[in-house]
């Protein structure tokens, strides 16, 4: 769900309530409705766009009844909080958990319950009801014609879905999409990617019967142009992926280049996917008479780049450059951090991606989803875990890779298609300390068990994992000026008052990566951006500690030494939306901008970036895609409507070796964990 969070309810004077008084006990009119939705989003309830486009509706289809009017606003209100679609069976009772409404706002004579006291009871009233009887323009069903509907019915007859009119088509083309490109079967040559596996992959001697899952992920990806490779931090996906790349190299036809794109959500995710399987394919020590240059693979590839960058992203428009007319000129395209590309942007990349070419999705199924509507890794592999791999996928990989999968990973025929190219990384080589069992802990819903994993200030410095439980925004000040003996912000405004080492544009760039990588050491992450413990006050309050300590000079907007992310995607500069970089003067002493992508500097100039924030602190939503030596994450006071498990995961998988968890007030740890995120899609049913 969204990280947004609710207003606090504002009290209605009598006088405005009359009205409730003379309602009938069914049959609300489209006035009497509306007033209550307006009531509503006065209360900060829902949003003003919520009511607006059940207005909207109204305007379209001036018989549209309550119920389709009521059902507009809190699809859209869902499709705020991440939701792809409303599934109507929701609808039968007051949505008191889809909505998340405090208590104060379900009872009452002008609260949920209230209203549904007017509402049809069930499915089938709903269904009969939104579909009307007269000519309404309000709603298509979903093979019907569009005829610009705001509203599409989809689903099944058992489990109708309502969704906008758009994500109705994203997901139709996005389902399809992927269903072709995974069922589509391709020649492979077993005998020959035998042997390359066998080469990229060296026997378990520690556990000779242990399933080699990357090597399996290898395997499957050869048959069809779809595969999925999910697996929580350490566990080798962008490893596998280089290996991956390898083999495809290795079985490419002689007569043209293998064109690899590489690509994340995130211009953070993409220099990191770069480096790694830049690193992995060195690495890769291959017989000088195998005839596999991967040098030259390298040097092709170029960058990894942003989705918007790799698409082409237009100013002040949703078109990209590259289409179905005008696809990518690619053979091959690595997408990292998926867990981040929402429903729309994975329509875009699949117009947009060449139906002769491989798709790899890398990401970690259980990290937060993107802001935006829809989850599409999480829908591809929620049964990744389980394997649900049919008999001839066995047989396939035990014929490629030597490997023989379990019986608990097979399932009798007919098994799901997107399961035969999905592949769960199981092995962590980085979380085996503390960080991963605590990671490992909240994973599976273990609160008693994460909660153990946490020391005490009186071991704060020894301790790889940390709770605090502070009275004030204070104590996040304090781990910024490095009061625990943990990394913090002193270690690059330290570097950055040494200045550069010698003259010169060198001595110069160095200097400036220094600073960068140093700042890289540790971040603190926040649920939300409004009140005490936001981004927005904690931004403010840790750089006026900084100051105090001596270790900031603020003078004006643009002062040395600001953090500051990029929040809107600027492709004539190349920057985009989570970008990070650090002010700090240019050899002539101009104030620039300057971005680390892997070991590359680049700078843009302070009077070019207008659409920027400060970066002491962040979400833990724009932190994906990145790692920090020491990660502390802060969870808010009243955090019910924000936290998740899967935003205290993310926040536990940003530290690479020191994790301080800071909760504003006892529990909020357990009920963060007791609350896993679900996000409604019918993405599933064009493949199950």
């Amino acid at each position: 769900m969204g990280l947004r969070k609710t207003s606090r309810i504002a009290p209605v004077p009598s006088a405005q309530m009359d009205w409730l008084k003379d309602l009938p006990a069914q049959g609300l009119t489209a006035a009497q409705t509306m007033q209550w939705l307006n009531l509503w989003t006065g209360q900060g309830l829902l949003r003003h766009i919520d009511s607006a486009f059940a207005a909207q509706v109204l305007r379209l289809d001036a018989e549209a009844p309550a119920p389709l009017l009521v059902a507009a606003a809190v699809l859209a209100q869902m499709e705020g909080r991440g939701h792809t679609c409303l599934p109507l069976a929701e609808l039968c009772q007051p949505p008191v958990a889809l909505l998340g409404w405090p208590a104060a706002a379900v009872d009452g004579a002008q609260g949920l319950k209230a209203l549904w006291a007017h509402l049809p009871a069930t499915l089938a009233d709903w269904q009969a009801a939104l579909q009307g009887q007269s000519p309404s323009i309000a709603v298509r069903l979903a093979d019907a014609p569009d005829q610009g509907q705001p509203l599409a019915l989809g689903g099944s007859s058992d489990a109708p879905l309502l969704y906008l009119r758009r994500y109705a088509g994203y997901e139709q083309r996005v389902g399809q999409s992927l269903l072709q490109r995974a069922s589509e079967p391709l020649a492979v040559p077993e005998a020959a990617a035998r042997e390359w596996l066998d080469r990229f992959f060296a026997p378990n001697t520690e556990e000779p019967d242990a399933t080699d899952w990357q090597k399996v992920a290898c395997a499957v990806a050869l048959r069809a142009r779809l595969s999925v490779i999910t697996g929580g931090p350490g566990t080798g996906k962008t490893y596998t992926a280089a290996r991956l790349l390898a083999l495809l190299l290795a079985l490419h036809p002689e007569g043209s280049p293998l064109r690899v794109a590489l690509a994340a959500p995130t211009g953070k995710a993409a220099a990191r996917l770069k480096q790694s399987i830049d690193n992995a394919l060195t690495q890769l020590h291959v017989p000088a008479d195998a005839g596999l240059d991967l040098n030259a693979l390298i040097a092709r590839m170029g960058p990894a780049r942003t989705l918007h960058s790799l698409l082409g992203a237009r100013p002040d428009t949703r078109q990209f450059r590259h289409h179905a007319a005008n696809p990518l000129d690619v053979d091959v395209l690595i997408v990292d951090e998926a867990s981040m590309v929402h429903l729309e942007m994975m329509d875009a990349l699949l117009q947009a991606l060449p139906p002769t070419a491989r798709l790899v999705l890398l990401g970690d199924k259980d990290q937060l989803a993107s802001v935006e509507a829809g989850a599409v890794l999480g829908d591809l592999c929620q049964d990744a875990a389980a394997g649900r791999y049919s008999a001839a996928t066995a047989q396939f990989v035990q014929a490629v890779t030597r490997q023989t999968l379990a019986s608990e990973w097979v399932v009798p025929d007919p098994a799901p298609v997107l399961a035969q190219q999905t592949v769960m990384l199981r092995q962590s080589r980085r979380f085996k300390g503390a960080i991963g069992q605590l990671a490992l802990a909240v994973n599976r819903g273990d609160a008693a068990a994460a909660r153990a994993c946490l020391g005490g200030p009186d071991n704060a410095a020894a301790s790889p994992v940390l709770a605090v439980q502070p009275s004030s925004p204070q104590a996040v000040c304090a781990l910024a000026l490095g009061a625990s003996g943990k990394p913090s912000y002193a270690n690059y405004l330290r570097h950055m008052q040494t200045g550069p080492v010698g003259q010169g544009t060198d001595a110069h760039a160095s200097w400036v990566s220094n600073v960068l990588k140093a700042f890289e050491r540790f971040r603190i992450l926040c649920a939300v951006h409004q009140g005490d413990w936001g981004t927005q006050a904690l931004n403010a309050a840790v750089q006026q500690a900084l100051a105090d300590a001596g270790l900031l000079r603020i003078q004006g907007e643009w002062y040395e030494g600001r953090p500051v992310m990029v929040t809107r995607n600027d492709p004539q500069l190349g920057v985009f939306n989570g970008d990070v970089g650090v002010v700090l003067p240019n050899t002539e002493g101009k104030p620039k901008v300057w971005f680390l992508d892997g070991e590359a500097l680049r700078s843009v100039s302070v009077m070019r970036l207008a659409q920027v924030d400060t970066a002491f602190v962040m979400t833990v939503h724009k932190s994906q895609g990145s790692e920090f030596e020491h990660t502390a994450l802060v969870l808010p006071p009243g955090g019910a409507e924000v936290l998740s498990r899967e935003l205290v995961y993310t926040g536990i998988t940003r530290a690479r070796e020191q994790f301080t968890l800071v909760e504003a007030e006892a529990g909020l740890l357990e009920a963060a964990i007791d609350r896993p995120s679900v996000r409604a899609s019918g993405l599933r049913r064009w493949w199950l």
